[in-house]
């Protein structure tokens, strides 16, 4: 729900003059999350939202739709032309010195760079400083409520669940025909979920073998997809409940079909669950002691723990992303890899924590998610974290 009065004390807490919302044709969702634009409402013309630390807001909307943001406080002037949009702008930002947007320098984190260039030269055309708003995003769309914490715990429930079941679905297959398919267990899971309300974005990824070394893995299409004994298996999932604002969970872990786990595949993996582990200590060290950390922190403690074992090289993307309604939500990532993420790890918020290792053989990954609760104590959540590979014939 729209704050006005939140937002305005987070502006003079950054010491910020405005907040610069701008969106054409959804280019901007986080705009529209921000201020709780209805999904069902369709604006086909560019509008223009500025939010000043002290007083009333401004809009600037197309003259055919002018009252399109009816539901936000603020004085509305329409545009037809683009001479009285460019003039727009600067009534929008008149007497302000530094303005937050979604705005990235350099494209530094495109998670975020969301506000077109040309009206970045627009503004800067006015002499305005422009500053991320990634750290404001973060206040109004990715923190949870009370609600979507239970809704996460919920769904916890399932997805963890999810793991047993595919463990002894896999048993039982082997034992009665010696092998199955990658696809069933997909099927099986994607059943468990919508027996229990849940739904998710794509399906589950199941791997076997050489195609775990592959991090983003389409199931059932590798040259080898059938599961037998012997095998190691990568099982990653994530699902919300199938109601308004719920939120992910999102976890990965790691099984191997037989009683006693190879000596390189334990070996890869205790590596993995020590940059995990590293990652986790990182974020309670600092919050409990009242160190502000930025995710590209959390992200640099696992790396190192791989750097250091000499198997650097394999670990091929980021330690972990914001969760929220959507699977990569809009919050901070822990991230120092593809972009150095600077946002701050804030209370009510959820990631995950997820290193891997991926070699030609075979791949590793274990990844749990953490929920820093408004007291700044750390939840992992997503069940008990996995020591050990799961023996699957050890039943």
């Amino acid at each position: 729900m729209f704050d006005l009065d939140k937002i305005q004390k987070a502006l003079k807490e950054f010491q910020l003059d405005g907040w610069i919302l701008y969106d054409f044709r959804q280019s901007n969702i986080l705009a529209h999350r921000v201020l709780d634009i209805p999904t069902d409402l369709t604006i086909t013309r560019r509008f223009c939202y500025c939010i000043p630390a002290e007083g009333s807001p401004k809009k600037l909307m197309h003259q055919i739709e002018p009252d399109s943001l009816s539901h936000l406080p603020g004085e509305t002037r329409s545009y037809l032309r683009w001479q009285e949009w460019e003039t727009g702008i600067e009534w929008l930002v008149d007497g302000m010195k530094i303005v937050a947007s979604e705005y990235s320098p350099f494209n530094a984190n495109p998670y975020i760079s969301k506000l077109d260039a040309g009206l970045a030269d627009l503004l800067k055309r006015f002499h305005l400083e422009i500053v991320p708003s990634g750290d404001l995003i973060q206040l109004f769309e990715a923190v949870w409520t009370e609600e979507q914490c239970l809704s996460h715990k919920k769904a916890e429930v399932i997805t963890t669940k999810s793991f047993d079941l595919a463990w002894e679905m896999i048993f039982k297959e082997i034992q009665t025909y010696n092998s199955l398919e990658e696809l069933a267990v997909q099927k099986m899971i994607l059943d468990h979920f919508a027996a229990n309300n849940m739904i998710t974005d794509h399906p589950p990824i199941v791997a076997r073998g050489e195609n775990s070394g592959n991090p983003h893995y389409e199931t059932g299409t590798g040259k080898n997809t059938l599961i037998k004994e012997g095998d190691l298996v990568l099982i990653d999932l994530w699902g919300k409940l199938d109601e308004p604002n719920a939120v992910f969970s999102d976890l990965t872990r790691m099984g191997y079909v037989g009683t006693k786990t190879p000596e390189k595949e334990e070996a890869v993996f205790q590596i993995v669950a020590s940059a995990r582990d590293a990652a986790i200590n990182k974020i309670e060290v600092s919050l409990s002691s009242n160190h502000p950390i930025q995710g590209w922190e959390v992200d640099q403690a696992a790396r190192d723990v791989i750097d250091q074992a000499e198997y650097g090289s394999y670990f091929v993307h980021r330690t972990g992303h914001s969760i929220g309604q959507e699977t990569h939500g809009n919050g901070a990532n822990m991230d120092n890899l593809e972009t150095r993420e600077e946002r701050h790890l804030l209370p009510s918020t959820c990631f995950s924590i997820e290193p891997g290792i991926y070699l030609p053989e075979f791949g590793i990954r274990s990844e749990v998610n953490v929920f820093i609760d408004k007291n700044n104590h750390v939840h992992v959540t997503g069940g008990p974290v996995q020591k050990n590979i799961e023996l699957i014939l050890n039943r």
